[in-house]
């Protein structure tokens, strides 16, 4: 489904919203997908450092079209820019800040997240899915605040957001928030609670699209959903 013709909010919405979440000075890790997005959107005011597995820190939104370096990219292949400061260093020390607990964040994509914070992300248990669980494993054991961006629901319609996954786990109980095209959803002791919702989109459509129990906050409010622009690339 494109953007332009979805329910709710654009990947690049979801994005914007996120990243108004991480604090000034947070190291984070991005995960491959829409959370990449997320480097694109830094607040006015606050610094960010960005941490990917291959081995940069402190990289930056995505270049402009032209602009691309084949040397400079993210896990997930995709070009970034560097900004002030930034370092390079080997895979494996990469990992040893994930282990060694120095990320603060990291914003995950996910198949299926659970109402009591367990997260599936890495493949479906079908013939022929991804063989390993890759770098989320790492993430989900050593960052101390995971946060997922996903589509509220499958191209086939199917709810991502469950009351428990069927989907091989990457982690038990680690999420605390989840952006989807519906809203801004927090993991509690209760299961789901939505704090705040897609304009235009009713709390029954939410609830039919959740295969979960799903409470909603007294101060449920819209999210603030402007068409985000990109932050300045400084390279």
């Amino acid at each position: 489904m494109s953007d332009k013709t979805r329910t709710g909010l654009s990947r690049a919405q979801m994005a914007w919203r996120a990243a108004q979440d991480i604090p000034d000075g947070a190291y984070v890790n991005l995960g491959i997908g829409i959370p990449e997005l997320v480097a694109d959107y830094v607040p006015a005011g606050r610094e960010v450092v960005y941490h990917t597995e291959n081995g940069i820190l402190g990289f930056g939104p995505a270049p402009e079209p032209g602009q691309e370096d084949p040397d400079l990219i993210n896990a997930g292949k995709k070009p970034v820019t560097l900004l002030p400061g930034a370092a390079f260093f080997h895979h494996a020390d990469s990992f040893a800040m994930i282990r060694g607990g120095h990320i603060d964040y990291c914003i995950l994509g996910a198949m299926q997240v659970a109402a009591n914070g367990d997260i599936a992300n890495w493949s479906t248990g079908a013939a022929g899915a991804i063989p390993a669980v890759g770098g989320a494993m790492d993430l989900v054991a050593g960052v101390r605040n995971v946060l997922v961006i996903t589509e509220h629901t499958t191209r086939e319609g199917e709810p991502k957001l469950m009351e428990r996954c069927s989907y091989p786990l990457t982690a038990p109980g680690v999420v605390k928030r989840v952006f989807t095209t519906f809203g801004v959803f927090d993991v509690t002791a209760s299961g789901f609670l939505l704090q705040e919702i897609a304009p235009g989109v009713p709390v029954e459509q939410v609830r039919a699209a959740t295969a979960a129990p799903l409470a909603v906050a007294d101060s449920l409010k819209e999210v603030a959903a402007p068409q985000p622009e990109k932050a300045a690339a400084h390279v």
